[in-house]
């Protein structure tokens, strides 16, 4: 990743917990509608855009009753919501002209195509957006793990995280007044230092097969196009 240099196939990862706004639970319609004309402005720039969406605004909800599931069936249960959401960005994405696809690690024939890799990719290539639900269909996998393994599977050329946060910090900035920013950070030092901005797994997936991923806020309008333009947002983990 370099400075000013534009990026021709992205997957965006978005936290669940992005759309539910200003509430703790479910879906905000003002918050996705923004959300989604982001993404519009990036696909119409003619970026190819893949989308991974958490499930955690609505799994959180049932979090305290999740911890007396068994763990395959929670994940089970966090791997539909993330369904919802992508319905939910479907429907605003369209709603903002661009043509959209929703495919599922899980499949449900009714409401979203199963996921293949080369239908996707097809689909990026005609010019639709792909939101990808259900991550990997298997529990004990996070949603970053789902980002990083479609990245890789669609050839993306960087794994965007997007979360509440404008970067990767030695330690938690919501925590810590004196936490420092990292411009870049190596996958290493992500994982011997624990610095627990995503996944160890997803991390160890993007090390081993040199993707770069940036770690930026979500929360500020204009972010996804700058990071996308190539400009230097968040935190850079090569």
């Amino acid at each position: 990743m370099s400075e000013g240099r534009r990026f021709n196939r992205i997957l965006l990862k978005l936290s669940g917990e992005v759309l539910a706004g200003g509430a703790s639970f479910g879906i905000d319609a003002a918050r996705v509608r923004a959300l989604a004309a982001e993404v519009a402005e990036v696909h119409r720039a003619g970026v190819q855009l893949g989308l991974v969406i958490g499930g955690g605004n609505f799994f959180r909800g049932v979090a305290a009753a999740a911890r007396e599931m068994d763990r395959v069936t929670a994940d089970n249960m966090g791997m539909l919501a993330t369904v919802i959401n992508c319905l939910a960005m479907q429907d605003a994405l369209e709603k903002q002209g661009v043509p959209t696809r929703v495919m599922t690690a899980i499949h449900m024939n009714q409401v979203a195509e199963p996921y293949i890799r080369r239908r996707a990719i097809r689909h990026l290539e005609k010019g639709r957006v792909v939101v990808f639900g259900a991550g990997t269909s298997n529990p004990y996998f996070s949603t970053d793990s789902a980002g990083a393994l479609r990245a890789l599977e669609i050839g993306a050329e960087i794994f965007a995280k997007a979360t509440g946060v404008d970067g990767v910090y030695d330690k938690d900035p919501r925590k810590h007044s004196d936490a420092v920013r990292y411009e870049q950070v190596s996958y290493q030092d992500v994982l011997s230092q624990a610095l627990g901005v995503m996944d160890a797994s997803a991390v160890a997936m993007c090390r081993d097969n040199k993707l770069p991923v940036v770690v930026f806020n979500l929360n500020t309008p204009g972010n996804i196009m700058r990071m996308s333009m190539g400009e230097t947002v968040g935190t850079l983990i090569r």
